[in-house]
């Protein structure tokens, strides 16, 4: 059996050319936005637009795949996270964000995918409990992935790091 292995690192998101997926923490029409959304449209051009339109709009813990267009990943994830105190059980639809985008990576054969901390933004999700559901969510569904063996956590700052680390720290087996 192959090794599941989660990384943190700090960094940009539209920057890790060693993973096939990057997970684009979308908006619900899959739009250009601010922030991680913004990042990733810049840098894979309009086509990721014109391709995401037709998959809009998604739901809260929904997940749905595109190209990468101009982004050195074959392929964007988008997951619409939950915003805080509004979506309910923003939880259960945190977790789901993450689960449903590791299936769609399965389920296209991919083996590395790279996450930012979603709905921890503009959406208001605490980061400290963000942080608890994202690692744990990852390490659960990686017992059961065939194909994704990497996934790694690219955080915007230092407090996201160090959010994402704690948690996986604590994980038995697990590195950040």
């Amino acid at each position: 059996m192959t090794r599941f292995t989660i990384e943190c690192r700090q960094g940009d998101i539209a920057n890790q050319t060693d993973m096939d997926a990057v997970v684009n923490a979308a908006n619900a029409l899959l739009r250009t936005g601010g922030g991680v959304a913004g990042a990733l449209h810049r840098a894979a051009g309009p086509g990721l637009a014109e391709e995401c339109a037709p998959m809009a709009p998604i739901e809260p813990g929904q997940a749905v795949i595109s190209g990468g267009h101009r982004l050195p990943n074959r392929h964007v994830i988008h997951c619409l996270g939950p915003v805080y105190g509004r979506d309910e059980p923003a939880d259960r639809l945190l977790a789901d964000c993450y689960r449903n985008a590791l299936r769609l990576a399965e389920a296209r054969g991919l083996e590395s995918v790279a996450f930012p901390a979603l709905s921890t933004g503009a959406f208001g999700y605490p980061l400290a409990e963000a942080a608890r559901i994202a690692v744990t969510t990852v390490a659960a569904e990686g017992a059961v992935l065939e194909r994704v063996k990497r996934v790694r956590f690219v955080l915007f700052d230092d407090a996201a790091l160090a959010a994402h680390r704690e948690v996986l720290d604590q994980l038995p087996g697990q590195r950040a």
